[in-house]
């Protein structure tokens, strides 16, 4: 089937090839994106993918208009790179995909905070391509006060320490995932154990930490260059030892907390991030995230990072805009001809 002919749009997660064929998008964490599809006409479907079964999932892509990929960069320990490649060469053939991996690329590396740093929501941030600069800049710089190191590519904080200079030279170091504990290291031991961060993972950004990180993170959800609601936590990686963590409190478009957050985001801050990543509006994911840190004053926010690859739980509200934005797009598409 042609994809300019179609209205199939795939709803694409990781699983097991025995899956595919029986799971049924109204059983799946999924419904509610999939309610909100139909009722703008498009015909949502099932779209598991498995390495195993991947001559199945390109045929199934390629019979689809559209396609919402849910698949993070690192999922019990296996990357994406047969799934890049189908989404690469659906996308050439006129398949709409989001987000599409070139743009992941771009907005869903921790790299988009050294790139958006001049745009409002940046910090004291620094991108190391390669352990030479890192080895040479980043002992000054910790030393004049604690310092966040993200690999460039990864998800779920794994990577993630908090860095503190300590006596004799040392460093004091926090993990944002696993055991929270800070251990002294050598700056030697430190730089060793980044090392890995300028393979596969394309380099290491170095920010500033974030003094207001105990009162929270709120999370602002996009659909394209509209916001589709927000979400606030409480988060303890990384904030002091005394602080709580506490599950996700979602709310729409419209939460009056954050009405400056999302004039910012819409007509300031998302343009700005176009124009630095080189992107159009259209190319940017159906639903992604923001999420900040409240920033020095109490009207400014600092960016953490951006997510792109598989942007789920969401508020009750984002599904119907990622309809929307799915079938705007649809719409703008080429006419079919025979």
């Amino acid at each position: 089937m042609d994809p300019l002919s179609s209205t199939k749009v795939a709803l694409v997660w990781r699983g097991e090839g025995r899956e595919r064929g029986q799971v049924r998008l109204v059983d799946s964490r999924f419904a509610a994106i999939a309610h909100a599809l139909a009722e703008a006409g498009l015909t949502p479907e099932p779209c598991i993918y498995a390495e195993e079964a991947e001559a199945a999932v390109r045929a199934q892509l390629l019979g689809c208009a559209a396609a919402l990929v849910f698949v993070n960069p690192l999922q019990d320990g296996r990357r994406r790179y047969g799934l890049d490649a189908l989404l690469r060469e659906a996308a050439a053939k006129g398949v709409q995909v989001s987000a599409h991996p070139d743009v992941i690329d771009r907005l869903g590396v921790k790299a988009v905070l050294w790139r958006t740093r001049d745009i409002g929501w940046g910090s004291d941030v620094h991108f190391h391509e390669d352990p030479e600069s890192f080895a040479r800049d980043f002992p000054a710089r910790v030393a004049a006060g604690p310092r966040v190191l993200k690999p460039n590519r990864g998800n779920g904080g794994h990577g993630v320490w908090k860095v503190e200079a300590g006596p004799d030279g040392r460093v004091q170091v926090q993990a944002a995932d696993g055991d929270p504990t800070p251990r002294a290291l050598s700056m030697a031991a430190l730089l060793k154990a980044c090392a890995r961060d300028f393979g596969e993972a394309g380099g290491l950004v170095d920010q500033a930490f974030q003094p207001r990180i105990g009162e929270g993170m709120v999370r602002c959800y996009m659909s394209g260059n509209r916001c589709a609601g927000f979400g606030r936590q409480r988060v303890k990686a990384l904030g002091p030892a005394e602080a709580l963590s506490g599950r996700r409190l979602y709310s729409g478009p419209d939460d009056l907390r954050f009405q400056g957050l999302r004039r910012r985001m819409e007509a300031e801050w998302v343009p700005a991030l176009c124009r630095a990543l080189q992107i159009d509006a259209d190319q940017l994911p159906a639903i992604w995230d923001a999420d900040f840190f409240h920033g020095e004053s109490e009207d400014a926010w600092v960016l953490c990072e951006i997510n792109a690859s598989s942007v789920f739980p969401m508020p009750e509200e984002a599904p119907r805009e990622i309809a929307r934005t799915v079938a705007g797009r649809l719409a703008r598409r080429p006419v079919a001809t025979g």
